[in-house]
């Protein structure tokens, strides 16, 4: 009779107590998850904190890396009133993620992503989400974010933008092409969105369509070096209807399905293909020279595109509506006209030992039966001896000697086999006319070099593939028709030229609007079809910039970095 009583009492206690401990854990839950929403209201309130110069200063500094681009975050912070770029409501903005993920396939740009990879963000995230409750805490991990971020943002930049051998900084790097003025600080104010600009610096894009086609080309290439790279071609000789063994690795090389050993036609058109984009006669026959050619391994290939695409960061972000370019391994000249092809003609470039200079001028005038101006170089190695033993040599070969007022000077007064480029004071020079060594046009933009483009006797030479012959000037295969095209807005036809030339007497032209003159040296590109062209180095600057890029590409896998090298500065 008592027993009841008291199980109904301690049932009763023991429910009591669990709704107790039930409702204080409720109550304990709700304040958490209260508080957690209450901190982030509150450090979303907050005041976005702003640096002090000597931090960031400081912050950049002391890491020979970032030492070299502590200007471009002098500039960016000083423009914003010191205020943080990487944060907005004290919250990490998408673009630093963005800005990662794009380091993290830097590798796609032939660059390394360790080399920007010197900051542990992930940690860093980490750490700033758990110190929302400690505001000093929360405030300084922000300020050391943001510097590095900017930090990590100038250094990719620097390499993707403006190049990784920089050529004004590099005086075994021959490029005297008008440089690439980005500015680092803008471009990141542009990717945070605080700026408008042409360029695609918010979506961390390539400047150039050319350099997005040799980025594609590096991923394709890429693929055939996972898979092994190609079939060596050990055939020398081979025609079409031909059978071989190894005809089934030469489809196989050129992309073709078929695997038989029969020289078909459609294995004559894709060899023509792969000739054309070498540079070679496309006469669809396997010779010694295309057989060399298919043999270059595919990583020699990659190695040749990533440093095409270092030179396309060195061009300016653009060019200009109107301009003239010429691509010297090429030995191609092209004239833009509104940003599209107007006229296009093979050229003639230096010799070896007389390389064509890698630079950039404006176009002034046009000559008509031009005097060629013979250089000193030329006078000492070539002409002197020919004209100390051959009195009659001037007369002969249509030249005159004149001093610098332009009075004649008798060939015997001088002695040849002193003359040096220093103590040359006269002008030995061809007349115009058909044995003019210049033809009968030159196009001239004012240059230390003396460089110019011209016309030639000697036509036959523009049938050969490799077409570098000359003292280093360029001499172009159509002149008298891009004479015509230059000189349409002055009011000159081919009539008008022509008449003038056989008149005989030297005629400057100016142009209505200075043309700009590019002349470079890429030895591959892609084309619009996606179609690769590779071409021979002829002067060796491939060679010399291998040596600078992937030396640096791999001393930036070296985490502990000691203090930067001086660079040398010199003119190229």
């Amino acid at each position: 009779m008592h027993q009841q009583p008291y199980k109904s009492t301690y049932f009763d206690v023991l429910r009591k107590r669990l709704l107790l401990v039930a409702g204080v854990s409720l109550i304990v839950f709700s304040s958490a998850c209260g508080g957690k929403k209450k901190q982030e209201r509150q450090v979303a309130r907050k005041p976005q904190p702003v640096l002090d110069s000597t931090y960031y200063i400081s912050y950049m500094n002391n890491d020979p890396l970032l030492k070299e681009h502590t200007d471009w975050a002098k500039k960016f912070y000083r423009e914003r009133g010191f205020k943080l770029g990487w944060f907005k409501n004290n919250e990490i903005v998408p673009q630093a993620k963005e800005m990662l993920t794009m380091i993290s396939k830097a590798d796609e740009e032939g660059l390394d992503p360790k080399k920007y990879q010197f900051k542990d963000f992930n940690t860093m995230f980490t750490n700033l989400e758990a110190a929302k409750a400690d505001s000093a805490k929360f405030t300084a991990i922000q300020k050391e974010i943001d510097v590095a971020l900017s930090a990590t943002y100038f250094v990719w930049a620097s390499d993707y933008y403006r190049g990784v051998v920089i050529p004004k900084e590099n005086k075994e790097i021959e490029w005297d092409v008008k440089r690439n003025k980005i500015k680092l600080h803008k471009a990141l104010m542009t990717v945070l969105k605080e700026r408008e600009s042409k360029y695609s610096y918010a979506s961390f894009s390539p400047l150039h369509p050319d350099y997005a086609r040799l980025k594609s080309a590096l991923a394709s290439y890429r693929k055939v070096q996972a898979a092994g790279g190609w079939p060596k071609i050990t055939a020398t000789s081979l025609k079409e209807g031909q059978k071989s063994p190894a005809v089934a690795a030469l489809k196989k090389r050129l992309g073709l399905n078929s695997t038989d050993s029969t020289f078909n036609a459609e294995t004559v058109n894709a060899l023509k293909s792969f000739q054309s984009a070498q540079g070679l006669k496309p006469d669809g026959g396997l010779g010694p020279e295309t057989v060399k050619l298919l043999n270059v391994p595919v990583d020699q290939r990659i190695k040749q595109i990533i440093l095409n695409m270092e030179r396309w960061r060195w061009i300016p972000k653009s060019f200009e509506e109107d301009y003239l370019i010429v691509n010297i391994p090429e030995y191609r000249l092209r004239v833009y006209e509104k940003g599209k092809e107007a006229i296009a003609m093979n050229v003639i470039v230096g010799k070896t030992m007389n390389s064509t200079p890698i630079f950039s001028d404006k176009m002034e005038n046009v000559v008509l039966a031009p005097y060629w101006n013979v250089p000193a170089s030329i006078v000492r190695n070539e002409l002197g001896p020919k004209i100390s033993g051959d009195p009659s040599y001037l007369d002969r070969t249509n030249m005159e000697l004149i001093d610098a007022k332009g009075n004649p000077v008798s060939p015997s007064s001088v002695d040849w086999g002193s003359v040096t480029r220093e103590n040359w004071r006269y002008t030995l020079r061809k007349k115009p006319g058909p044995k003019n060594d210049l033809g009968d046009v030159k196009f001239i933009f004012p240059n230390t070099n003396d460089i110019y483009l011209h016309d030639t006797p000697h036509d036959e030479l523009f049938s050969q593939t490799k077409r570098n012959f000359s003292h280093g000037c360029v001499r172009v295969e159509k002149p008298l028709e891009l004479a015509e095209y230059l000189l349409r807005p002055v009011g000159w036809d081919m009539s008008k030229i022509q008449s003038t030339i056989a008149q005989g007497q030297e005629k400057y032209v100016k142009l209505k609007q200075v043309l700009p003159v590019y002349l470079v040296y890429f030895t591959a590109w892609a084309d619009e079809s996606g179609n690769v062209h590779f071409r021979e180095d002829i002067y060796g600057h491939d060679r010399t910039l291998a040596q600078q890029y992937f030396s640096e590409v791999s001393a930036s896998k070296v985490i502990a970095r000691a203090p930067a090298a001086k660079k040398t500065k010199g003119k190229l």
